[in-house]
């Protein structure tokens, strides 16, 4: 693969206090494992190729065909959030129709918001293949870790954050000032996809590893465990904001009911934090299994406000049957889960979980969480599969 940016960054999941984060209280999320991944080239024919091979997209344009759209865009300053005339400029530009919301107009305009912004009168020809073991829409973060590929890779090559010397043999971390300035520009761009996101999202694939977040602050984890899961999608379709609302509805009808609940989900947290943070080497077997026991009370109390599915319900069985513990990740009412995977599990009974599952129409990943945020990659420490896959686009 020849040389250029190769930066990857990764996706995330919500280990405990999702509904209950809406609420005020704590929700843990980690960086899983999946990664978008990005390689960046400079070009001498001033095109600017854009080649997004996981949803089928790929858009070519010349530098001066972007040059006038540069006054509407300061260039090179520190981020401030996209205003609505500059998205409607971009969507007119790239021929997306007013309230397009598919993936495809939601990268392409995330892309040519920060390319505008961060390079300004800078821009000049670029290659950009994205790749990502990410599904969109699945609720795992794969908008901010398109965001912050792109925010980390464009601060990179025009020289705003450090891109070690090409012929690096090792996989490189930015420092903690670069990284609070790939998560401002990544969070813009999640501005531009999502309009109000909560940050969360962005800043797990910046900085990896777990973050606490309640009441609108986030807060970095101290070392915490790589954990081995397994993460399923039922692929059964849901809505986020359904799902809040009904909730709501919940809470404002019995309050002395769900509000313990919630509260109980709250001390879920903050339990398996203290589990997380205290442990300086791997989880002992007695810790992970009250971790085990903190997924199946919390599993219980977000059916009990509303959130659970029989799908869900199924993929839970499934694994209780061969001794693992799961739980629902993110909005719930289908979507995805996660599954806990000690030590001592036996490879053997790990693929009789996932064939089971595979049969009921779900899609499974064999995987891990805790995983560090955005890398900036040497072709020599890419796995061959990652490699392979920028070779055939």
């Amino acid at each position: 693969m020849d040389e250029g940016v190769l930066i990857s960054a990764p996706g995330k999941v919500i280990l405990h206090g999702e509904h209950a984060v809406v609420h005020g209280k704590v929700a843990l999320a980690v960086g899983l494992n999946l990664r978008t991944f990005i390689k960046v080239l400079h070009t001498r024919d001033n095109a600017v190729l854009l080649n997004l091979p996981s949803i089928g997209s790929k858009l070519t344009w010349n530098v001066g065909q972007l040059q006038p759209l540069l006054p509407s865009f300061k260039g090179g300053h520190e981020p401030v959030s996209p205003r609505s005339e500059q998205l409607d400029l971009l969507r007119k530009f790239a021929g997306f129709s007013e309230g397009s919301q598919d993936t495809e107009s939601q990268a392409v305009l995330a892309f040519l918001y920060l390319y505008l912004s961060i390079c300004g009168q800078d821009i000049g020809g670029l290659n950009i293949v994205v790749w990502s073991q990410l599904p969109p829409g699945a609720g795992l973060g794969s908008s901010a870790a398109y965001s912050v590929c792109l925010a980390a890779a464009l601060l990179s090559i025009s020289g705003r954050i450090s891109c070690p010397a090409q012929g690096c043999t090792e996989d490189v971390r930015w420092t903690e000032t670069e990284l609070k300035l790939i998560n401002s520009w990544a969070f813009q761009g999640e501005k531009v996809i999502h309009g109000n996101p909560s940050g969360v999202d962005n800043a797990v694939a910046t900085l990896g590893g777990a973050l606490q977040f309640q009441a609108g602050q986030i807060t970095p984890m101290k070392r915490v465990p790589m954990l081995q899961i397994l993460l399923t999608n039922t692929r059964v379709p849901r809505s986020t904001k359904i799902l809040v609302a009904g909730v709501k509805d919940k809470l404002l009808k019995y309050p002395s009911i769900i509000e313990p609940v919630l509260s109980s989900i709250h001390a879920i947290s903050q339990e398996c934090q203290r589990i997380l943070e205290a442990s300086s080497a791997a989880l002992s077997i007695d810790q992970f299994k009250v971790l085990e026991e903190l997924i199946d009370i919390n599993q219980h109390h977000l059916n009990v406000i509303g959130v659970g599915h029989p799908s869900l319900d199924k993929l839970c069985q499934v694994t209780a049957s061969h001794g693992l513990h799961s739980k629902l990740t993110g909005a719930g009412g289908g979507g995805c889960a996660i599954t806990l995977l000690r030590p001592d599990v036996d490879h053997s009974v790990v693929e009789a979980v996932k064939q089971q599952l595979v049969d009921c129409g779900y899609q499974c990943w064999e995987t891990s969480i805790g995983a560090p945020g955005v890398t900036l990659h040497s072709s020599l420490s890419l796995p061959e599969d990652i490699i392979n896959a920028f070779s055939n686009v």
